[in-house]
């Protein structure tokens, strides 16, 4: 274990850290004696652009970068952006590891995603068979350009020594997610088609898919502390799943998300909508053994904090 004075003087940039992922990662670099940490907002750093990245170094002047940031969303959302999603993720990220190297950068920290796993993986997803298949087709594009950065980091540590880790986090979920139903991931989109309905006396909510798919969830918070132990304590090549190593069927997570916000109506499954990849579930024996991680919050304990955020929040919402 690292000392805890790891922070203390070090200039830390982290691209997204106003975002859902972003801010606890934040509130873990304060708690940890962080002070110089510098997040460039969208609104004024186009990290998708050349000179937008070089901006963000300048005024940063980061000795460590953690790279959040991302053009994201569920299985709709990627289905209609492909070409967005493929190139706005892989131009960010390549040309910020690029600029961060020439510019002396310390460590750079790179967020994968468990979409970059063949569609067919053997569960539970161990990261030596990243390379064993191609991603589940809806979500490829992304998974893809996320993948690339892998190969990216790797290629640079060997040529120039530059000291690149690369974390796989499972799907995350947690209060001040996004709800916005034309991009929420699968756990915000139910919270919110449950609770709506339970308030409005709605009869009945539509589901995607079969509910046979199954899926692993990590809490944001549980992620942040992964993020931060790596940053501190992983400098290896090797990639690193973030995850709790459990998984639940759609079919079950919709029961009880239902459960838990008191919804009693019929659940209708729309079998015409895909079910993205059949199964995911992550091997985290590498993050407990390299830098000792391992998430502590329990699912259920997660869905009612989520739920409630969004039930505190939900006024003037869509």
């Amino acid at each position: 274990m690292k000392d805890r004075g790891f922070w203390s003087g070090r200039r830390v940039m982290v691209t997204g850290g106003g975002g859902f992922l972003g801010q606890p990662v934040v509130r873990r670099l304060e708690a940890g004696g962080a002070t110089g940490i510098f997040v460039p907002r969208s609104s004024d750093y186009d990290l998708r652009t050349r000179d937008g990245i070089a901006r963000a170094l300048a005024d940063g002047r980061p000795d460590l970068i953690i790279h959040l940031a991302a053009v994201v969303g569920g299985i709709g959302a990627n289905r209609d952006n492909p070409g967005r999603f493929f190139y706005e993720n892989a131009i960010m990220g390549i040309e910020l590891m690029e600029q961060s190297r020439t510019a002396g950068v310390d460590k750079f920290v790179q967020i994968g995603t468990v979409c970059s796993y063949p569609k067919f993986t053997p569960v539970p997803f161990h990261e030596d068979d990243l390379w064993n298949g191609y991603p589940e087709e809806t979500n490829a594009p992304y998974g893809l350009a996320k993948k690339m950065l892998l190969v990216q980091g790797q290629a640079y540590r060997q040529q120039y020594g530059f000291n690149v880790i690369h974390l796989i986090p499972v799907n995350l979920y947690g209060p001040g997610d996004n709800f916005n139903p034309a991009s929420s991931h699968v756990i915000p989109a139910l919270i919110k088609k449950c609770v709506d309905a339970r308030a409005s006396g709605t009869a009945e909510i539509e589901v995607w898919g079969t509910g046979s798919a199954s899926r692993e969830f990590l809490y944001v918070d549980d992620a942040a502390d992964g993020i931060v132990l790596a940053a501190e304590r992983y400098d290896g090549v090797d990639p690193v799943n973030l995850g709790v190593g459990q998984e639940i069927t759609i079919g079950e997570l919709v029961r009880v998300i239902a459960r838990l916000t008191g919804f009693q109506g019929e659940l209708r499954w729309d079998t015409s909508k895909p079910d993205g990849q059949p199964r995911r579930a992550l091997d985290t024996t590498r993050a407990r053994e390299r830098f000792g991680f391992v998430a502590t919050t329990s699912f259920e304990q997660g869905l009612r904090q989520t739920i409630d955020w969004y039930d505190a929040n939900r006024s003037g919402r869509s």
